[in-house]
């Protein structure tokens, strides 16, 4: 499942729409406060009531563009409606998702944040 995460995100860095998200530096020093596994279980909650049941009445404009890291992660890892999930993940519309899915799109996005969280560190490294 690892190498799949890493060829979806790799295939996602090349769509000018969803390489266009980073996070900015107030996600960034809401991270540092808040902490990985806070921030992991904001994603959790955020899947669970906004991605996970069978019917969503607004899907695709559940996930706002902006506020929360995660709502930027769902953007750029295409887990932020259930027609990106399909059409990225293949993760079928119009059924309530498994536990298991819930967790693989946990997955997918806290493995953005970590990488986006890695290329603010190696920035200030540098520039030491």
């Amino acid at each position: 499942m690892e190498k799949n995460i890493s060829e979806i995100l790799n295939g996602l860095s090349k769509s000018n729409f969803r390489n266009s998200f980073r996070l900015k530096e107030k996600d960034i020093l809401y991270i540092q406060d808040k902490g990985l596994d806070k921030i992991k279980e904001h994603a959790y909650d955020f899947i669970n009531k906004r991605l996970a049941p069978k019917v969503i009445l607004n899907d695709g404009k559940q996930t706002p563009m902006k506020g929360h890291p995660v709502f930027i992660a769902e953007h750029a890892t295409a887990t932020c409606c259930r027609e990106c999930l399909y059409k990225w993940h293949h993760i079928s519309k119009n059924k309530e998702l498994s536990q298991e899915e819930i967790d693989y799109i946990v997955l997918v996005i806290m493995k953005w944040i970590n990488s986006q969280m890695n290329n603010v560190n190696m920035c200030q490294k540098t520039l030491r």
